[in-house]
């Protein structure tokens, strides 16, 4: 069975069409709101909201950051395929969102810094802040800006049928318009308008599937038991538990613990107790990925069964299942999530390069004027890079999108993981340890992500182990290096700034213990109802 994926804009309706009006105008509304309705306080910038972001803010943002526009086509092809195993990504991310919360956000806070590099210079001098910088400009421009632009690109031309040059162009400029404009603020304030509708559209979606199969009870039924497992024996190739179990914590530390798309909308909180919240709140939100978004896919094995291409499962239950006037509301959700996505990413891009390059390196004595400026040159230069790099993507045939997106952060990851988990759990940790794992650390993780992406590809070369688990054995091999070169190190140096924080003053308070207690509980029982 193959369906046209272009079939969706022939359905459009007045209707539709006036519905992404509405949504368009409403989201220049807020965005305008957030960033010119009042005027600015002094010394505010764009990047960190003036320390004005509530809880609900910090989970939206976060989540919407999170929620890329792969989401709504990977995860719905992975669960046609294989089930809810793939939800592992996000429920399993809890312990190092609480990670985040509670061990590593105090110590971001307490440094009262604006960035990942910025924490680490002040721990370990400039050095270690200049390659962190650039490592992270790196990462951000290709796994968040360019594969997710790519992403977003690859939906709207299958929706709409333009080419994906159309399709970026108009999508990273409509996401940098809010980045450029309002920076921080006003992506929070999109954000959680956004993360709210999409709630509604894909619930909707997810209902309507499950009325058309004949209920709850007749879903669970009509699909291999397999599919209702988060756990697949390690004879699974595709997600065997041990993969899972030991690769994705690497990924999920440097994601979530130390990515700066991730962290920023932490840093921006009102206080560190909001802040404790904010993460904790989106991984609540992170439960939701299996009725909102891997339940799509199962739905449509059971209504849509035969599908040539399992990418087509979202789109195929879009066009069959919304009625002519509610088409228009699945391109406003992809509207949102690009936007979401793209906009903390440029916000996060800009943040670095202004900060840890530019007012460190060139100009220290810059004015608050003159460092909006050159962020927003960045935000600009930022969009036309992806859209080159997204481009190029377009050219490679044949990606699982889940897949690539996964192993790229597995490749990026170990580095990042390494250095800030020593940092802080590690008091002998030295500056020569840290940046050798930074520098040629990264090489060696980077150069076997290409031997297994591009070179040596693991479909032709089988002595490849999975790669969340080679992701692993980078890890252990830059940890115990780096244990090495900090027990060696002839002069070693340890600390730069020395900070007497009291510790009283960054204990969770009795809201926040209650609120992740209540989390892990949930989660526990998760994983017990689908062991």
């Amino acid at each position: 069975m193959t369906i046209a994926m272009g079939s969706l804009v022939t359905n459009l309706t007045a209707l539709d069409y006036g519905i992404v009006v509405a949504y368009v105008i409403v989201l220049v509304f807020i965005g305008y709101r957030a960033s010119f309705s009042k005027k600015k306080k002094p010394g505010e910038t764009l990047f960190l909201a003036n320390k004005s972001l509530g809880w609900t803010s910090i989970g939206f943002n976060m989540w919407g950051t999170n929620v890329g526009p792969s989401m709504l086509l990977a995860f719905a092809s992975i669960g046609y395929s294989t089930g809810i195993v793939a939800v592992n990504f996000d429920w399993y991310a809890f312990v190092f969102l609480m990670l985040l919360a509670l061990v590593f956000a105090p110590k971001y806070i307490a440094a009262k810094v604006s960035t990942m590099p910025e924490f680490m210079g002040k721990r370990y001098g400039d050095s270690t802040q200049n390659i962190l910088a650039w490592y992270a400009l790196v990462k951000m421009l290709i796994s968040w800006l360019s594969l997710g632009l790519f992403a977003g690109g690859f939906l709207v031309r299958q929706i709409l049928g333009i080419p994906m040059w159309e399709s970026v162009i108009v999508l990273v400029a409509f996401a940098g318009l809010f980045t450029f404009a309002g920076g921080l603020k006003a992506i929070a304030k999109v954000n959680y308008f956004q993360m709210i509708l999409l709630i509604a559209v894909s619930l909707l979606l997810t209902v309507m599937g499950v009325v058309k199969a004949g209920g709850l009870s007749a879903v669970w039924h009509k699909v291999p038991s397999n599919y209702w497992n988060l756990v697949h024996p390690a004879s699974d190739k595709k997600y065997p538990w041990y993969a899972i179990l030991l690769g994705y914590p690497v990924s999920a530390i440097a994601f979530f613990c130390t990515d700066q798309a991730m962290v920023q909308s932490v840093l921006g909180a009102k206080n560190l107790e909001q802040g404790q919240l904010g993460v904790n709140f989106i991984g609540w939100l992170k439960i939701l990925s299996l009725p909102l978004f891997i339940l799509t896919g199962i739905l449509c094995y059971i209504l849509f069964p035969g599908l040539k291409d399992p990418n087509e499962a979202y789109m195929t239950m879009v066009t069959h299942l919304f009625p002519p006037g509610l088409n228009g509301l699945v391109i406003v959700v992809l509207i949102a999530v690009l936007v979401g996505t793209i906009g903390s990413s440029l916000n996060s891009l800009s943040t670095v390069f202004t900060m840890d390059i530019y007012v460190k390196k060139f100009n220290p004595e810059a004015t608050n004027k003159q460092i909006i400026k050159v962020g927003r040159m960045t935000v600009i230069a930022g969009c036309v890079f992806a859209v080159i790099v997204a481009l190029a993507i377009d050219n490679i045939k044949g990606l699982n999108l889940f897949d690539v997106f996964q192993s790229v952060l597995g490749f990026i990851a170990p580095p990042l993981a390494v250095v800030f988990l020593m940092t802080v759990y590690w008091k002998k940790t030295t500056r020569l340890a840290v940046n050798a794992v930074l520098s040629f650390g990264s090489a060696f993780s980077l150069g076997t992500g290409v031997l297994y992406l591009w070179v040596l590809t693991p479909d032709k070369y089988h002595f490849w182990p999975h790669y969340l688990v080679l992701s692993f054995l980078i890890f252990v091999i830059l940890m115990v290096s780096a244990v090495i070169i900090s027990l060696l190190d002839p002069k070693p140096v340890r600390h730069i700034v020395a900070k007497v924080i009291d510790a009283n003053a960054f204990k969770p308070t009795k809201r926040v213990k209650i609120a992740w207690t209540l989390l892990v509980i949930v989660m526990i029982c998760l994983y017990i109802i689908f062991k």
